[in-house]
């Protein structure tokens, strides 16, 4: 029995083809990196460190500074409690995500095509790429904008220097998986370092913070901040990350038995609830900064990166404020690039058992994020490329059902999981999810088209 078929074995979740549809994801990486099968819980839990880091760099991408600044400008406080929500959601769904790739052997996108008729896996396949776009156009707006700040380049300028990073992921990828999650990882530090300097300059009030912390009916009546909810959300739950979870977490050499899908779940969750704890300080601190530098000043309508680089060190009496915000932007937009990079290879040889070329796809996808850049700051400037970077956000947010969807329906199916199944609550608790972003999304839709 190969280690993919062994690895649907307790589940009667079978491959129709094995030579063809057993592919694992990633071959190249798939069970590369060693896991101990005894030894102390730390090194266990080491050795499964990686993977939910690389998750959390979609969820504090330049998207999210996009949306944090904006809502932590405009409304204070308020939004935290929006981020928080989103952060828990995520890591409700990046569990589900590494439950059915470490159960099944197979990445979501994958088991979709396992499961759907040719129609319906095209349907999510444009619906993916989509979102896909829709984040690299964030990282493409945002590493330009970082490169004009630190080194005076025309936006155009910048945005055409991305296409170069294309050849980055290769570059790691050719040293080894391990060596790719500790760039990732050493970028988060430096990300991390320069908001924990920040948070410190800007001296918030705890008892706002935590009153930011408290769901406000406002938020949903409000279609200003509803609006920025919603941008906060799809910056925060990133559908590509489903995929690219379920996939990276195969990495591991675990054993291919009850017990060593057992053990790698558990470290797994743990592995990326740890992760996205950073991202929800990272995201939480954007906001704060944003409150205490713009809303609490009189300077409610900054909503460009751009601005605030300009008003950071002024307000926040730091004179280095403003450049360890450009540092950690530049540092999100590089650690972004290397994820969705994965996640677009997963996705179209998931679906469409297509491999091409790392470096070519990288340049197919970053091609399609740069030339609406190139446009709009041509005949809109800075202020379009803002509201740009913000309706990308929004768009990441609608693609979310299409991933969501599939991946609750999958785990939460006993013919696919087997006794990995999830139980009753979290089932529950999974549909309920998925039920609040379709009603946001609903609700979005209805007040843009009749508002």
């Amino acid at each position: 029995m190969t280690q993919i078929q062994e690895a649907a074995a307790p589940s009667a979740w079978k491959f129709a083809h094995p030579d063809e549809d057993a592919r694992p994801s990633l071959p190249e990486v798939n069970a590369t990196v060693h896991v101990p099968h005894t030894g102390t819980w730390v090194r266990r839990l080491i050795a499964f460190l990686g993977p939910g880091y690389m998750v959390s760099v979609g969820y504090m991408d330049p998207g999210n500074w996009a949306t944090d600044l904006a809502g932590g400008a405009q409304f204070g406080y308020t939004l935290l409690a929006v981020i928080m929500l989103s952060n828990l959601m995520a890591i409700l769904l990046q569990a589900l995500a590494a439950r059915l790739g470490i159960v099944t052997g197979r990445d979501l996108a994958q088991a979709c095509r396992d499961h759907y008729s040719r129609p319906v896996n095209l349907a999510l396949w444009f619906a993916c790429e989509l979102a896909i776009i829709a984040c690299d156009l964030a990282e493409v707006i945002g590493t330009a904008i970082a490169l004009q700040l630190l080194f005076g380049i025309p936006l155009i300028g910048g945005a055409l220097i991305t296409a170069l990073d294309a050849f980055l992921l290769l570059l790691l990828m050719n040293k080894g998986f391990r060596f790719l999650e500790a760039f990732v990882i050493a970028l988060l530090i430096v990300i991390a370092t320069c908001f924990a300097i920040q948070i410190a300059a800007a001296a918030p009030p705890v008892a706002a913070i935590l009153n930011g912390f408290i769901p406000s009916p406002e938020i949903v009546t409000n279609h200003e901040m509803l609006y920025i909810a919603m941008g906060i959300i799809g910056a925060t739950v990133m559908p590509h990350n489903l995929y690219l979870h379920s996939s990276i977490v195969q990495t591991r050499a675990y054993k291919r038995t009850d017990e060593g899908r057992r053990d790698a779940i558990k470290w797994a969750t743990t592995d990326s609830t740890i992760a996205l704890m950073l991202a929800l300080f990272v995201n939480a601190s954007i906001l704060i900064v944003a409150a205490v530098a713009f809303h609490n000043s009189g300077h409610s309508d900054v909503a460009e990166i751009g601005q605030a680089f300009e008003l950071l060190s002024p307000l926040l009496g730091l004179g280095i404020a403003s450049t360890l915000f450009a540092v950690a932007l530049l540092a999100s937009g590089l650690n972004s690039t290397v994820t969705a990079t994965l996640a677009g290879q997963i996705v179209m040889e998931g679906f469409l058992r297509l491999r091409i070329p790392h470096w070519a796809r990288r340049l197919l996808t970053r091609g399609l994020a740069i030339i609406p850049v190139v446009f709009v700051t041509a005949f809109y400037g800075e202020k379009g490329t803002a509201d740009l970077l913000v309706l990308s956000q929004v768009i990441l947010s609608m693609q979310l059902p299409f991933a969501v969807i599939p991946l609750v329906q999958f785990v939460t199916d006993r013919g696919k999981m087997g006794r990995f199944t999830v139980s009753r609550s979290v089932a529950v608790l999974s549909w309920l999810v998925a039920g609040v972003i379709l009603a946001l999304n609903f609700k979005l839709l209805y007040d843009t088209i009749f508002g």
